[in-house]
């Protein structure tokens, strides 16, 4: 697109074209982009093309069911962020408005992760000496993993690294690992105290579901140790398995370094607690080295408050 008032031979970029590729890069997708545009998906993927024409780049490339930035369209990404940015922030100065508002971070957390220990890695980002607000997105690690690579999270935390079949390129940063606790109303769990591991055998249980590598580090550790649980559900939510682990008056298991958190919030007491399966987080970016305050702050609270060898001392049965 030409514009008449600009000098011989200067191109002008169409700025509508350039909103809907970035919203669709945000968004993770074109159905999603279209939700947030109030537009047609065809009206969105039309004027996506029109920019890839008008630039001779391919921006966009189909993967499975969503879409991935090329190298260009990370390029093209990263300028379109900041312009819009700066447009936010002139808006913001006519309006008379603080210019100078806190920054956003946009968090995936993989549903099986506590949310106590969601809660205590992004506690520093909202409340630290440059304050983010705060975007947190729950999905599966899949969905998760195509939002990240295409920019519309800043990063995702998970019980495991990205698997090596993932095609995207995303890099694993190793948060923390915890000790399990098991936990229970206060008189079962006081029961259950005096024979602990034995104790567990055929006692009422709550577990992750099969998928989860908490799941599998449990299963592995009774079969070691001859306890066969009575697993009376199951849940991919781990917070919704504590509530029905509190509500049903039966056994959970939770890490070890929240176990005051849990006893806390969810009124139980500990029943004991095994070094021998251990809980690992990581942070995964798609940069090799991390740079974004918001998610540097989220490193420095898992290795000087969450994960420190105080926090994962031994715990206190009550």
């Amino acid at each position: 697109m030409s514009d008449p008032a600009s000098p011989p031979g200067l191109e002008w970029l169409n700025y509508h074209h350039l909103l809907y590729f970035w919203t669709v890069a945000r968004e993770g997708g074109v159905s999603r982009a279209a939700q947030r545009l109030r537009l047609s998906q065809p009206t969105i993927s039309a004027q996506v093309r029109r920019l890839e024409a008008s630039l001779g780049e391919r921006l966009l490339a189909r993967e499975g069911r969503g879409v991935v930035l090329t190298d260009a369209g990370r390029l093209v990404f990263r300028y379109a962020d900041e312009l819009f940015g700066i447009g936010r922030e002139l808006l913001e100065t006519l309006r008379g408005r603080p210019a100078g508002r806190a920054a956003i971070l946009s968090v995936g957390v993989v549903n099986v992760v506590p949310k106590l220990i969601a809660y205590r890695l992004l506690q520093p980002a909202r409340h630290g000496a440059h304050p983010f607000n705060l975007i947190c997105r729950e999905a599966d690690p899949e969905e998760l993993l195509t939002q990240l690579a295409t920019h519309a999270l800043d990063v995702l935390i998970t019980d495991a690294p990205a698997p090596p079949h993932v095609r995207v390129k995303v890099f694993n940063h190793l948060l923390g690992e915890s000790a399990t606790a098991f936990f229970a109303p206060p008189r079962l769990a006081s029961r259950l105290r005096r024979r602990f591991p034995v104790s567990l055998d055929r006692a009422p249980m709550v577990l992750p579901t099969g998928n989860t590598a908490l799941r599998r580090g449990l299963d592995q550790w009774f079969e070691a140790h001859g306890i066969r649980p009575e697993i009376v559900g199951e849940f991919e939510d781990s917070a919704l398995m504590k509530v029905f682990g509190q509500g049903d008056g039966v056994v959970f298991a939770a890490p070890a370094v929240i176990a005051a958190d849990v006893r806390r919030v969810y009124r139980v007491g500990v029943i004991g607690q095994t070094g021998e399966v251990r809980e690992r987080y990581y942070a995964i970016s798609a940069e090799r080295r991390v740079t974004h305050p918001g998610v540097i702050a989220i490193t420095h609270a898992a290795r000087d408050a969450v994960f420190t060898s105080k926090a994962g001392a031994a715990v206190t049965a009550r």
